[in-house]
């Protein structure tokens, strides 16, 4: 009796590989592993600093590029510092036009003082980042 020719199944669309779960026909590929608390608490604790709240997207940019940039500009803290000090400033003079009060030369001044080093500030900033390559 000779062998018999079987049409076999195609292989499932779904399997386990080397710790890898693949979907063959779909376009989802997923990747597992598994990382003691010590290692997640050090993951997040990167993400935190890299500022990254979506940790798929983390683990997959430090996969494949295996670095993560995070720009550390004091001009930046500094511009923020003043916006808000000039936002207080405005705020306050617009209170003050609005009761029926008086604005003094000075505040205008200040606030015209402080929007200049604002600009100087994101000009710089800018002008670092077009530096990056």
């Amino acid at each position: 009796m000779g062998r018999e020719t079987y049409d076999y199944l195609p292989p499932p669309s779904l399997f386990l590989l080397g710790g890898i779960f693949i979907v063959e026909n779909g376009k989802q590929k997923g990747i597992y592993f598994k990382a003691s608390e010590r290692e997640l608490d050090l993951i997040k604790q990167k993400m935190a600093l890299a500022g990254v709240r979506n940790m798929s997207g983390y683990l997959r940019k430090m996969a494949i590029d295996g670095y993560v940039i995070n720009l550390e500009l004091p001009e930046l803290s500094e511009g923020v510092k003043l916006l808000r000090y000039i936002s207080n400033n405005v705020n306050q003079i617009a209170r003050t036009m609005n009761s029926g009060g008086t604005v003094y030369p000075d505040e205008v001044n200040d606030i015209c003082t402080k929007q200049d080093e604002i600009n100087r500030l994101f000009g710089a900033i800018l002008e670092q980042l077009s530096r990056l390559k």
